[in-house]
């Protein structure tokens, strides 16, 4: 009787594919010595795509595919090399060469919010609105009203960046308990968008070290939503 064929290996998600890249260009940029180059924080599309595929057998479609969701998202910025050269004939030929490396908001996405990153309303007379805006430990601005939930949230997505949990979950539930913290900003927030993203958040009550934290905020929460 011939044997079954095993069943071909599952393919990481692709929140784990953008964890894993956004984490390449993070110790790219960390360990660069230059700019641009073999050893720069600025690659080209196929040094990404030949190491992300010798060091976890990523293909060229979901290297291509993700990256372009990091991009339009602001975690990884395009470097684009004008040139040109002048062919035998005498005629000027331009030519361009992309590079791709993490910015300071990808940056913040993997060590959180620092001293010298941007406030979230940089640019807006806040005073103008008329709401009295206060900022977390972690970094969101929020409205004063919401601050004891803002302050459990924030608490929260601490414990969880801190955890042993895998990173692609750890970048899911702070994303999401960031969304809510958008909305928390508003005078009044789009309750859909916070009940979407807490069915996220609220999964980190199986993290080690955060169910209490996520009982608090489901506390707070469902008083918000209800």
């Amino acid at each position: 009787m011939p044997k079954a064929k095993s069943p071909p290996p599952l393919r990481p998600t692709n929140n784990d594919i953008r964890t894993i890249m956004l984490r390449y260009f993070y110790d790219r940029n960390k360990n660069a010595t230059s700019a641009r180059g073999k050893k720069g924080s600025a690659v080209k599309i196929s040094d990404v795509k030949r190491e992300l595929k010798n060091a976890h057998g990523l293909t060229q479609q979901e290297v291509q595919s993700n990256l372009t969701y990091l991009i339009s998202q602001g975690w990884v910025v395009e470097d684009t090399v004008e040139k040109s050269f002048t062919a035998p004939g005498g005629t000027v030929i331009p030519s361009s060469t992309s590079f791709y490396k993490i910015t300071a908001a990808g940056i913040d996405k993997i060590e959180g919010p620092g001293e010298f990153t941007m406030p979230k309303f940089h640019g807006i007379k806040i005073e103008a609105t008329g709401q009295n805006i206060i900022t977390l430990g972690d970094g969101n601005q929020i409205n004063a009203k919401f601050g004891d939930l803002g302050e459990a949230l924030s608490r929260l997505r601490e414990a969880v960046t801190q955890s042993e949990a895998p990173d692609s979950q750890k970048m899911e539930i702070a994303a999401d308990i960031d969304t809510i913290q958008s909305q928390l900003a508003k005078p009044e927030p789009n309750r859909g968008i916070v009940r979407a993203a807490w069915e996220t958040v609220k999964a980190a009550a199986a993290i080690n070290g955060c169910g209490a934290l996520v009982h608090t905020a489901s506390g707070l929460i469902g008083g918000f939503l209800t």
